[in-house]
């Protein structure tokens, strides 16, 4: 994949020796596992160093995010020019999302909902978050109905993970396209030509027209003006979208027509893949129930996913293993603690004593169960609170006036 000399616009490449990262599919060279140096290069964005973590602790006066401790989140474009504006007082905008196709989520959709949370709270900044029902009616053979359902199951999970209802709000497509947002989506549209869709997204002529029609219903919620109710005569208000690195090829396009229609790039934060159980491929699928922790799993189904699937870098004999220690590069359940164990010393030492032979690995799964046991049963008792007219407060179009306090 090239990038232009501002690492805008990407020419996919097909070559069946390479990863695969779009919004649709991603897939590691022979199997293996994914090359985020190699991915950072394609794409064009920048690594995240620990001077603009140092930075966010220093703004926010809060101790970064483990997912920004431990490079869940590793890459970034303009999140430096965000924070220089924030510095300066210059106030900005969260847009995230969902492509609702299950019932329910798992670990590896809670993540980025998990750390855009923790950015409204470190910064006091509002939120917009929006359901692609019409996505995944389109990608997924769904009807328009059970989509829309599917949205609003969504929007449960979502709302349990904390957010602010003042600061919040939450959109369907198929509820909310039309006026101010339709007329930046036809001006996105007619910005972007048929080869540049097919070289950034890889459509092919096989692909119906809804596809190529989707891009920019993504693209314009970066777009202040898009929320005429929320952000009224703030145009040019910065908009910082925490997402996985797969959602690049959308905002690559978004950025690159920005300029061109009065509007500021939005800014992305980007985060690396949850690997599936047994550590196939790049991310876990929600095609493969075996291969994710779902949120509605019960204390037994966790305990059963992560003893049969979850694969080990332990050695094959007991004998062997307390000689040279688990290879923690491929072990799932130290991976899984990587990103849901909150006690940096507790998984510094669980590593050690691991990667050196003295701690087993039935020891690690069964503290792997313990943590995501409590994560889960937090989330179903949240969950469960969450009335209809909670949803519908949520996704009301309504003004947040005290959404920068």
């Amino acid at each position: 994949m090239e990038v232009d000399k501002n690492g805008e616009i990407a020419s996919e490449s097909s070559s069946p020796e390479e990863q695969v990262v779009n919004p649709w599919e991603v897939s590691a060279k022979d199997g293996g596992k994914i090359d985020y140096d190699k991915l950072i290069d394609q794409f064009g964005c920048q690594r995240l160093d620990e001077s603009l973590i140092d930075r966010v602790q220093r703004l926010t006066s809060r101790q970064p995010h483990v997912f920004l401790r431990r490079g869940v989140f590793f890459a970034h474009r303009d999140f430096n020019e965000v924070l220089d504006a924030y510095e300066r007082g210059d106030k900005f905008y969260l847009y995230t999302g969902r492509g609702p196709s299950s019932e329910a989520l798992h670990l590896g959709h809670l993540i980025p909902f998990m750390f855009t949370k923790y950015l409204q709270e470190a910064f006091k900044v509002p939120l917009v978050i929006q359901l692609t029902d019409d996505e995944k009616c389109m990608w997924k053979n769904l009807s328009v109905e059970e989509s829309q359902r599917l949205a609003r199951e969504n929007a449960k999970d979502i709302i349990a993970c904390g957010f602010d209802v003042t600061k919040t709000f939450i959109f369907s497509d198929f509820d909310y396209v039309g006026g101010a947002f339709y007329k930046n989506m036809v001006k996105v549209a007619k910005c972007v030509t048929l080869n540049k869709a097919m070289g950034i997204f890889g459509f092919s002529g096989e692909d119906h027209i809804g596809k190529l029609s989707f891009p920019p219903v993504q693209a314009v919620p970066s777009f202040p003006s898009s929320f005429p109710h929320l952000f009224p005569g703030k145009d040019k208000l910065r908009c910082l979208i925490p997402c996985a690195i797969d959602q690049d090829p959308y905002f690559r396009m978004t950025r690159d027509v920005a300029p061109r229609l009065g509007y500021s790039k939005p800014a992305l934060i980007e985060s690396t893949f949850f690997p599936a159980l047994q550590a196939k491929n790049g991310k876990m699928s929600a095609s493969d129930p075996n291969s994710a922790i779902y949120v509605t799993d019960t204390a037994k189904d966790i305990k059963n996913k992560i003893n049969r699937y979850a694969f080990s870098g332990g050695q094959d004999s007991i004998e062997k293993h307390r000689e040279i220690g688990a290879n923690l590069e491929v072990d799932i359940p130290v991976k899984y603690l990587s990103f849901f164990l909150e006690d940096d010393a507790e998984l510094e030492h669980i590593k050690k004593e691991y990667g050196e032979g003295r701690m087993l690995t039935g020891e690690v799964k069964k503290r792997l169960t313990e943590v995501l046991t409590e994560m889960v049963e937090r989330h179903r008792m949240a969950r469960a609170a969450v009335t209809d007219e909670m949803v519908d407060a949520f996704m009301a179009v309504r003004p947040l006036p005290n959404m920068f306090e």
